[in-house]
């Protein structure tokens, strides 16, 4: 069987995981609470389009999301959540307050997202804080803790820490620690499987220490345990990463993401189930996608997100579960207990 590319980084961590839970057998035997939420790469500006389809891409979202939420409802009877990780490049105000009034109706939340290359370590902070600052104080978003505005991160084009090998889409080596400075409370980056990005720890809520002279310190670090007053640098929450088997003739990873070809079914939420984080009795499934791209905006509002939650829902039932359903800062909430 040819392995997927890049695979040497991450197959040892998810063998050492799978037989550390003595999987394959499925890992819920007993009833537990399932944390999903759903980290999508919002960019409206995909592609370069006119300000037209930009702005079509968010209205789409605008219109039809808050349906879908208030009909799909968790195991406490809670609407489904989205959460809309804005790039900070592309901030443009009449978008983020078509999105803003959607998440202030209850149905989702805003987080940050950024593509950059090497513009220096003080442009990051004056376009990261810039960019805070206008999302939690023009348009009331983003968290607060100890008197500042806190938010969930995912990196442009998975390369948090200046991971990729040739050093583009990032440079700055103490990324770990800027984020920190910044208020970042989680990292929802991973997994970025076959990139050479991808960490070598899989499956696993962990603190991550950064290395300011090192790229990519996020590679190794300390599993989180509620137990334990330990604190690293930044908290790293990944979504599913592994192989499926079941369902095709031939073998494909298995990394979160929703996408038009390759919808959620039972085999898949059951796959998630297996390898998602897991502490106690909590299950955390983070999936991602890359909702504004129109392939997928189509198979997501047309049907696949409702299947979706109608699928995690009845695997929960079938299995005892409860379902929770959460924005990325809920899932924070949920892990820290």
């Amino acid at each position: 069987m040819k392995l997927p590319r890049n695979a040497q980084i991450w197959l040892p961590g998810y063998l050492r995981s799978r037989w550390r839970d003595r999987r394959p057998a499925p890992r819920l035997r007993g009833p537990s609470r399932i944390w999903l939420t759903i980290a999508d790469h919002f960019e409206p500006y995909w592609h370069k389009p006119d300000e037209q389809t930009a702005w079509n891409r968010v209205a789409l979202w605008a219109s039809r999301w808050p349906e879908i939420s208030r009909r799909n409802r968790d195991s406490q009877g809670n609407p489904a959540q989205y959460t809309f990780f804005y790039p900070q490049e592309e901030y443009q105000p009449r978008m983020l307050d078509a999105i803003g009034e959607t998440c202030h109706a209850g149905c989702g939340e805003v987080e940050v997202h950024i593509h950059h290359d090497g513009e220096g370590r003080q442009n990051f902070l004056d376009r990261m804080n810039g960019f805070v600052e206008a999302l939690h104080a023009r348009h009331g978003l983003l968290h607060r803790e100890n008197g500042k505005a806190v938010f969930g991160f995912i990196h442009g084009n998975w390369a948090l820490d200046n991971s990729r090998p040739d050093g583009r889409c990032c440079g700055l080596n103490d990324e770990i620690t800027l984020l920190r400075e910044l208020g970042c409370y989680a990292d929802f980056t991973m997994p970025s499987g076959p990139e050479p990005t991808q960490s070598r720890i899989v499956n696993t809520i962990y603190w991550a220490n950064d290395n300011p002279q090192e790229p990519k310190s996020y590679d190794t670090g300390v599993p989180f345990q509620r137990a334990s007053n330990y604190r690293g640098d930044l908290l790293m929450i990944p979504g599913p990463l592994g192989i499926r088997w079941r369902e095709r003739l031939k073998p494909r990873m298995e990394t979160g993401e929703l996408a038009q070809q390759d919808m959620a079914n039972a085999q898949r939420v059951r796959r998630w189930m297996e390898l998602a984080p897991r502490i106690g009795d909590d299950v955390f499934i983070k999936l991602h996608t890359h909702g504004a791209q129109e392939r997928n905006a189509d198979a997501l509002l047309n049907g696949g997100l409702d299947s979706m939650f109608q699928t995690i829902r009845a695997e929960c039932d079938r299995g005892g579960h409860t379902v929770h359903y959460v924005t990325a800062h809920g899932m924070y909430r949920a892990v820290m207990g």
